[in-house]
């Protein structure tokens, strides 16, 4: 896999171990039209050994990555919040850097979403004792067994004690040690069980997947998320806040407002094209050989979703 010093200097590190070994193992999505082997596995299986890394943000938050998606906590004296909980083969190492952020236990825990690579920790997390908060669309999908056609894996109901037992149904204020703690929720947009956190004092946001930094994002339009959907969840966010913020996306290094507005306009160019193509009729094979992406590649076509696959997503994604 190539790509620009961008690439090179911070994605692959700050995507983590283990997506990367899975990639390097063989391709996770293919830029054909059908996936192969679910990526699932593959990255379920690097993880296991994947080391995680710190990111420093401001104050008392940190940034986990090498799980699956991009962790944040806060850390105080009353102990620690997480805003996503990573694969749970990671628990080990994760635990290891939560103790070297401070002894305190981890007290909250805030899904950004349903997918696995955000939730799959939360039955660990639960044990260590903290209470689990998400939408009521996520509680639903981790109870029941869902099925990604797009990754080839069908994901059964999750252990009882990992189902989030906070469950939100509007916008809702926390204050834990020192910081007002905002979760706010979303329309359908990655998929139909958003929402986004932010730290008032830290002037920090948690994004989940509603925010790729430098690569083409996986929307879930099998499970209520769509493209027009993601474009106007990232206006609303782009609205909300100032632009000192500093983001911390689903997946990437962490970022900036004007790289969240760059990934937001790149989302809309690329929806445009696509929808100008199946307009004139197009199929979708003949919409991905037309390279309606094109424009972007050199900065986002580099990682797990590949241009020809994005375009798919876009493509089957528009009403």
């Amino acid at each position: 896999m190539t790509g620009n010093s961008l690439l090179k200097g911070c994605i692959r590190p700050a995507l983590g171990v283990a997506i990367m070994a899975a990639l390097a193992a063989g391709p996770v999505w293919s830029q054909a039209a059908a996936p192969p082997t679910s990526p699932v596995v593959k990255i379920n299986a690097a993880a296991a050994t994947a080391k995680i890394e710190t990111t420093p943000l401001r104050g008392p938050l940190n940034m986990l990555s090498g799980s699956g998606g991009n962790i944040t906590v806060l850390t105080g004296k009353q102990g620690k919040l997480m805003v996503d909980a990573g694969i749970a083969v990671s628990r080990p190492r994760i635990e290891e850097a939560l103790t070297a952020l401070g002894k305190g236990p981890v007290k909250y825990l805030i899904n950004t979403h349903y997918h696995w690579d955000h939730t799959d920790g939360n039955p660990w997390v639960h044990e260590d004792g903290a209470t689990i908060i998400a939408t009521a669309g996520t509680v639903k999908r981790v109870t029941a067994t869902t099925r990604v056609d797009d990754w080839d894996y069908t994901f059964t109901p999750m252990a009882k004690g990992g189902v989030p037992t906070e469950i939100l149904k509007a916008n809702k204020t926390y204050h834990f040690d020192g910081q007002t703690v905002e979760v706010r929720l979303l329309e359908p947009s990655h998929t139909d069980t958003d929402l986004y956190v932010y730290f008032k004092e830290a002037n920090v946001a948690s994004l989940g997947d509603l925010f790729w930094n430098g690569v083409y994002p996986f929307i879930d339009n099998e499970n209520g998320g769509g493209i027009d959907g993601m474009i106007k969840a990232d206006d609303a966010i782009l609205a909300a806040l100032n632009d000192d913020v500093v983001l911390v996306p689903g997946h990437g290094p962490v970022g900036t407002k004007k790289q969240l507005q760059a990934f937001r306009d790149m989302l809309a160019g690329i929806r445009d094209n696509v929808a100008a193509l199946k307009k004139q009729g197009k199929s979708r094979d003949e919409v991905i050989a037309a390279k309606p992406t094109a424009k972007y590649d050199d900065v986002y076509g580099h990682f797990v979703i590949g241009p020809d696959f994005f375009t798919r997503i876009v493509y089957d994604g528009l009403k």
